[in-house]
């Protein structure tokens, strides 16, 4: 309880700035949560229309734990707050040649499964599973569990391990070839490159490092929270109230007052506040862009490609689909194109890999009886000017033609709920930088350094959380971001 008497504001209620909350009112700290939105939660948010519940954010949960251990930490059950499914299969492919695969849980029966439905062996998946396995147990701790600009954190036995098997963890390769190498199948590449999209890369330029995260999904789990993705901002926001913190929605931060290199506090609408710590869960650009205008610029981490972004069309489909799950994805029929039109060339493609998210079926009061939610994702280029109005227009029609197509019913007429989001609504709604949903991305071999530490160099107890810092986006992380924050305090 090292913060007695003292005050810690916390800027954003993504769920690393709720978690950080958590962890430091339970550290002694009274808290502040400063949120721009009238609802907490960032991307972890909802909607509703006519009928149709939608999850606005991410929609593929792993590791729970680190949401378990908040309620842990603070002396709750968290059953008694949050509850959560496992799921087999995870996902359902849709190649356009008309296969359909599923993702079965555990390295064994995916391995089997895949075997019998693709041209490569059993051993040879198995092989590269336990591959990633490996480059998740080199990485962890250096790459996840703690600050990466902290020297002491390097005088680990877990660290110098890492650092001396630094070459088995694929920092040299991309994704991509490691995948090409591992197997003959061009759709088991594909299923495997797809994972470079979970933080807005490209796996032709990714390091193969980023293979881990199969290994998470596929190894230990997927899961679905039981009321949907938005169950987590409920839970978690039930708690910081229970223990003590402030929520003040509607009121954004204005800057962020620095004092002799010190934090001295924060403005906002109500005027100033004075704050002993404060931890931004804010995008970093904007955080030095519009909260520390007089501050030093990090211009190296500030001028990194940005990552992807995304067109997400929330439909009412008045009908059921029987050839669905809750995670569907219809790959296009050709990957690198896709990946060049968007990463490199930052425009959309004319035969997008789609992604189709369908809570209903899990929760059926998501959506009407006989109908289905639709959460329906594109990868798209972040917001650099181009003509959005045009491409949301033609994205909505090259969609619409290819599900269509696949499920052999004309879907334009069923759709009779729409809410849209674009990169810039996606900037406006969440004040990621451009829209890029994942804040800088990993087409870099050394892109886990590059991002911003946890704390702040020149300025005393002005701390960081969220996915545009270390050690990066996804829920997953982003908790992982408020732990390696508030345990530096």
């Amino acid at each position: 309880m090292n913060g007695i008497n003292k005050n810690c504001a916390v800027i954003g209620s993504g769920v690393a700035g709720m978690a950080a909350a958590i962890r430091m009112q339970n550290k002694g700290y009274k808290v502040t949560v400063f949120e721009a939105n009238d609802f907490a939660g960032g991307k972890l948010s909802e909607e509703i229309c006519k009928g149709y519940r939608f999850d606005f954010g991410p929609s593929v949960f792993t590791l729970p734990f680190l949401v378990d251990e908040l309620f842990i930490l603070s002396g709750k059950n968290p059953r008694d707050y949050f509850n959560y499914i496992h799921l087999n299969p995870v996902f359902r492919f849709f190649f356009e040649d008309g296969t359909v695969l599923d993702s079965p849980h555990g390295k064994k029966e995916y391995a089997k499964y895949m075997a019998s439905k693709t041209s490569d062996s059993e051993q040879a998946i198995i092989k590269y599973l336990e591959q990633t396995e490996m480059i998740y147990n080199l990485t962890g701790e250096l790459f996840l569990m703690n600050s990466l600009h902290k020297a002491k954190n390097y005088f680990t036995r877990a660290v110098a391990k890492g650092l001396i098997n630094f070459a088995k963890i694929g920092a040299f390769n991309t994704m991509n070839s490691a995948n090409e190498k591992a197997f003959t199948d061009k759709k088991m590449i594909q299923m495997f490159n797809r994972y470079a999209t979970y933080n807005g890369s490209s796996p032709y330029v990714a390091p193969a490092t980023l293979n881990v995260i199969p290994y998470v999904e596929i190894e230990q789990g997927a899961y679905y929270p039981v009321g949907g993705i938005y169950s987590i901002t409920e839970s978690l926001v039930k708690l910081a109230k229970e223990i003590g913190v402030t929520f003040k929605l509607s009121t954004p931060v204005k800057e962020i007052t620095v004092e002799n290199k010190k934090i001295k506090g924060v403005i906002t609408k109500d005027g100033f506040q004075a704050f002993d710590v404060v931890i931004s869960n804010a995008d970093i650009f904007n955080t030095y862009k519009n909260l520390l205008p007089n501050a030093r610029k990090p211009k190296k981490t500030l001028s990194q490609p940005k990552s992807s972004s995304g067109i997400i069309f929330y439909w009412g489909i008045k009908k059921q689909f029987k050839e669905l799950h809750l995670h569907n994805i219809f790959f296009s029929d050709n990957y690198p194109e896709e990946f060049d039109a968007v990463i490199n060339k930052q425009t959309i493609y004319h035969d997008p890999t789609i992604y189709v998210n369908v809570t209903s079926k899990v929760t059926s009061t998501d959506s009407p009886e006989g109908c289905e939610n639709w959460f329906t994702f594109m990868n798209v280029p972040y917001n650099s000017g181009q003509d959005w109005d045009k491409l949301v227009n033609d994205m909505r029609d090259y969609v619409i033609k290819k599900l269509s197509r696949i499920l052999k019913t004309d879907i334009r007429p069923l759709i009779e709920c729409e809410l849209l989001m674009d990169p810039r609504i996606i900037e406006q709604r969440t004040s990621s930088a451009f829209g890029a949903i994942y804040g800088n991305a990993s087409n870099n071999m050394f892109a886990a350094f590059l991002r911003h530490p946890n704390f702040s160099k020149d300025i005393k107890n002005l701390y960081f959380c969220g996915g545009s810092v270390h050690p990066g986006p996804g829920i997953p992380l982003c908790l992982l971001s408020a732990k390696i924050a508030t345990d530096l305090i």
